[in-house]
């Protein structure tokens, strides 16, 4: 998701000008070094800290002054991105959508034949509700106990999920005698299922549940001796999700500003450079604001110093691991938006 100019719009928010500088490269993918990028990191902790939020406390028991402190940025920056908490939840609820279709969807259309596309389908789910603890758990639990705008949400993401479930009637011997309501009722059924699993004390993986859950799915349409087949097979394995690297962004402890993602850009695009060259790059004409932003962002373990290694020599300024993690998220954000 992206604040593109007609969200601002409907908003009622005029959409801010970008400042750009061609040409530079993060995470090995040339780009532009803007504004745009800042926000979009801002927005996407913001609903990360949301999910986790609505996790813990559920989906109507946090404030605006909890969502800004635990994404670590300002009530300002909050206020340019949203209306208010509820648009912010919402923004979290389609994000969390987007994140499950992304993984699901891809699964599921590899098939044609109904039990192969469910199967895979349903493996692809169970591998993102153990990855993306909090965004599905508000997708599952949280919903349930938002207003009707959130239910409507919920009940409008489940009909393609329904309709996909409803193919399996064609298949069924009796198909006369079921009808969508039937789809919507082992639908019904496997999230209730992993609504319980959620909610327990302690909670484990998701995945060893694919045959118990494909079992249900097939049940009334092909009856026992495929759901016994089906309760048999082996657990998925990981999705290796594309947003894998989104986590970086719950542990940086710097807010990201225009400044800080233009400096990373710089040492991202020439690995080596020493302050004054950082400084240019990242069209920052105080060199002493450049060295003390240097040395805040080594202290937080995003670029690292490999110069110096005699005395009078310049430093010179590489991305360390936990930076090439932000510059990956950082892609990734921009990529699917």
């Amino acid at each position: 998701m992206t604040v593109s100019a007609s969200a601002h719009a409907r908003n009622g928010r005029r959409p801010r000008v970008s400042q750009a500088r061609p040409g530079a490269t993060i995470g090995g993918v040339r780009g532009v070094a803007s504004a745009n990028s800042v926000e979009t990191i801002q927005r996407a902790r913001i609903l990360l800290s949301v999910a986790d939020i609505a996790t813990e406390r559920g989906t109507g028991a946090f404030t605006v002054s909890d969502i800004v402190g635990h994404a670590g940025v300002s009530r300002r920056t909050f206020y340019e991105l949203f209306r208010d908490r509820e648009e912010s939840l919402i923004a979290a609820i389609d994000e969390g959508t987007e994140r499950a279709a992304a993984v699901v969807l891809p699964a599921y259309k590899e098939h044609s034949e109904w039990r192969e596309s469910m199967r895979a389908g349903l493996s692809a789910l169970l591998c993102f509700v153990d990855e993306e603890p909090s965004f599905s758990n508000l997708l599952i639990v949280g919903t349930l106990g938002g207003g009707r705008s959130i239910l409507m949400r919920r009940a409008k993401a489940l009909d393609p999920v329904i309709d996909a479930v409803d193919r399996g009637r064609s298949l069924s011997s009796s198909s006369q005698a079921l009808s969508r309501s039937t789809a919507e009722g082992i639908v019904g059924a496997v999230l209730s299922i992993l609504h319980a699993r959620m909610l327990a004390p302690r909670r484990t993986s998701m995945r060893p549940l694919i045959g118990e859950l494909m079992a249900t799915i097939v049940m009334p349409y092909l009856g026992r001796a495929a759901a016994e087949r089906e309760a048999g097979m082996a657990q998925p394995t990981s999705t290796s999700s594309r947003r894998a690297d989104s986590g970086v962004l719950r542990e940086l402890g710097v807010r990201l500003t225009y400044r800080t993602v233009t400096v990373l850009r710089a040492i991202a695009d020439e690995p080596g450079a020493s302050n004054r060259r950082v400084s240019e790059l990242a069209s920052i004409a105080d060199q002493g604001q450049a060295s003390k932003l240097l040395s805040r962002l080594a202290k937080l373990d995003l670029v690292e110093n490999v110069g110096r290694k005699s005395p009078g020599e310049p430093n010179a300024w590489q991305l360390a691991p936990k930076g090439q993690r932000l510059a990956r998220a950082i892609r990734g954000q921009e990529r699917l938006r």
